[in-house]
C-alpha cells in the first residue's frame, strides 16, 4: 500500500481536487509503465510466515536489503517499514507481504528486467536466513492469527475499521496478494475510455491471473479467492462503480465519488490521526471531527485517494486491481496484457468494441464468475475463454504496434510477454486449474507441497 505524502499546498478552493488529477495527463511519448507485486514470506523449514522481528523475519530481510543492495530506508515510529532506490520502492503489506513498487519505466523489458532484479536481490538475502517467497493470490494454509499485523500506523486504523464494514476486510489485508500495472492517460477524455474498459474488463485479468484456489488448507470452491475477498470488503469503497460508464463521467465525478467515501486517516509530523469514518468534505470546511479547525493540504487529498480500492482507480496514474499473485512470467505478462490493450489507439478501440454494450448487471456478473470459473465462467452468453482470447490478441496487436525493442535490439517486440497467457488461453486452464490438478492429482491432497513447488 502507499506510502503516506507530506507535504503540499493547503487546498483553497474545490477545483484543485479535479486538478490534481488532471495534473498526471501527459503526451503519448511520456506515458510510462509501473508494475507492483506483492509476495508472501516464510520459514523454509517450518513453513509458517515471516514474523515482524527476529533472525529470519521482514526485518531481516528489509535490513538485508538495504545493506547489500544500497535501498534508502524508510522508517515509521523507529520501525523499518520500507526502503526506496531510483524511482521504485519496497514496501510491507498488512500481514508482512513484501511488496516491490517498480519505478516509472518505457517498456515491459524494462518492467521485467526489474522484477528479476528485484527477485535475484531478495532471493539472495533470503537464502541466507533460510526464507522464502511465493506468489499467490491468497495464503493456502495460514490461518488470521498466524499473520502478525505490521507495525504501521495505516493498518492498525484500517484494522478497527475493517471489523464494523464488511466480512473479508481483515482477510484480504493479511492474506491476500496482487500483481498491478499503473498506466498513465493523455487527457480527461483518454482517461475516460481507458478507464471504463479497465472497470468492465478486469475480470478478464481475474479470470486469466486466478491463482487462489486454496484457504486454510484446503480447495475454497474459487479460481480465484482474493477476488471473492474483494466482494465482501467494503462496499463504499470497492467494486466497479456504475457511474464511471454515465454520461459526463470525468475528473469531476470521481471527486465526488473520492468525497463521498469515508476517511480513514490523516497524516500528520510521522503519525497516523484516526479520522476513521469521518468525511473530506468536513475537512474542506475545517470541520473534520479528528483535527477541529485544520482544513487539508493537496497531500491529504493524495492520501484519501489511496484509501479507495475499487477494481481499477484513478490517481495522477490509473492502476489496474484485479489480479492475483502469481509466478515470475505472470508478474510480465499482466503489465504486457494491459499496455497491449491501453497504450495504442487501434487495441483500446477494438477492447471497447468488445465491451461498450454491457448492462452493468453483465459487468458485475462477469466479476463474479471470473472468481468462481475462471476461464470457464460465462454469463449471459459471453464465454470467458472466448473473451479471453480476443483480447489476448488485441493485446498482442497492441504491443507489436509499440515495437518497442529489447534486448538491444535482438528482440524486436513486447509480444513474447503475453505467452503465458496464450498458453492459458490454449489449454483452457489457468494457474489455479494447474494448482489443483496438482493438488488431486500427483499431491496427494498434500498442501504443504505448493511451497516448494511454486516459490520464487
Amino acid at each position: 500500500m502507499s506510502i503516506p505524502q507530506s507535504g503540499g499546498g493547503q487546498i483553497t478552493d474545490h477545483s484543485q481536487l479535479a486538478e490534481y488529477l488532471a495534473s498526471g495527463c501527459k503526451p503519448k511519448d511520456q506515458w510510462r509503465i509501473g508494475t507492483e507485486h506483492e509476495k508472501f514470506g516464510y520459514c523454509e523449514d517450518t513453513l509458517k510466515p515471516l514474523p515482524y522481528e527476529g533472525e529470519r523475519s521482514i526485518h531481516a530481510v528489509l535490513s538485508g536489503l538495504r545493506d547489500r543492495f544500497g535501498w534508502t530506508p524508510v522508517e515509521e515510529g523507529g520501525h523499518l517499514i520500507g526502503l526506496e532506490k531510483d524511482g521504485a520502492n519496497v514496501s510491507l503489506e498488512p500481514g508482512g507481504q513484501l511488496e516491490l513498487s517498480g519505478a516509472p519505466l518505457e517498456s515491459i523489458h524494462q518492467t521485467c528486467d526489474e522484477v528479476n532484479v528485484h527477485l535475484a536481490e531478495v532471493r539472495s538475502v533470503a537464502d541466507e536466513i533460510g526464507v522464502k517467497f511465493i506468489g499467490l493470490g491468497a495464503a493456502p494454509i495460514w490461518r488470521h492469527e498466524d499473520m502478525p499485523l505490521m507495525p504501521k500506523g495505516r493498518y492498525k486504523l484500517m484494522d478497527a475499521y475493517m471489523g464494523k464494514v464488511g466480512t473479508m476486510g481483515r482477510v484480504m489485508m493479511r492474506r491476500t496478494t496482487t500483481v498491478q500495472v499503473n498506466l498513465d492517460f493523455a487527457s480527461e477524455a483518454d482517461m475516460v475510455q481507458k478507464l471504463r474498459i479497465a472497470m468492465a474488463l478486469q475480470s478478464v485479468a481475474t479470470a486469466l491471473f486466478a491463482n487462489s484456489p486454496f484457504f486454510e488448507g484446503r480447495p475454497n470452491g474459487h479460481k480465484s479467492w482474493r477476488s471473492r475477498v474483494w466482494r465482501d470488503l467494503d462496499a463504499d469503497r470497492t467494486g466497479i462503480p456504475a457511474f464511471v460508464f454515465e454520461d459526463g463521467f470525468g475528473f469531476e465525478r470521481w471527486v465526488q465519488y473520492a468525497l463521498d467515501t469515508p476517511m480513514y486517516f490523516v497524516y500528520r509530523d510521522g503519525k497516523y490521526v484516526d479520522a476513521l469514518g469521518m468525511s473530506f468534505r468536513d475537512f474542506l470546511k475545517g470541520e473534520l471531527p479528528a483535527l477541529p479547525g485544520e482544513k487539508p493540504t493537496l497531500s491529504d487529498w493524495a492520501d484519501h485517494l489511496t484509501t479507495l480500492f475499487p477494481e481499477a482507480r484513478i490517481k495522477k496514474y490509473m492502476e489496474m486491481r484485479g489480479a492475483d499473485g502469481g509466478t515470475w512470467r505472470r508478474l510480465c505478462a499482466l503489465p504486457a496484457f494491459w499496455v497491449g490493450l491501453l497504450y495504442d489507439q487501434s487495441s483500446l478501440d477494438a477492447a471497447w468494441d468488445l465491451a461498450k454494450g454491457w448492462d452493468h448487471e453483465t459487468r458485475l456478473a462477469l466479476r463474479v464468475a471470473a472468481s468462481e470459473d475462471g476461464l470457464q465462467a460465462e454469463v449471459n452468453g459471453i464465454r470467458m475463454h472466448d473473451l479471453a482470447r480476443e483480447l489476448v490478441d488485441i493485446s498482442h496487436a497492441g504491443l507489436a504496434a509499440r515495437a518497442m525493442p529489447g534486448a538491444g535490439g535482438l528482440v524486436p517486440d513486447e509480444t513474447h510477454f503475453l505467452n503465458a497467457l496464450k498458453e492459458s488461453i490454449e489449454s483452457g486452464k489457468t494457474p489455479a486449474d494447474e494448482l489443483l490438478d496438482d493438488y488431486n492429482g500427483r499431491w496427494g491432497g498434500d498442501l504443504t507441497r505448493i511451497y516448494a513447488e511454486r516459490s520464487y
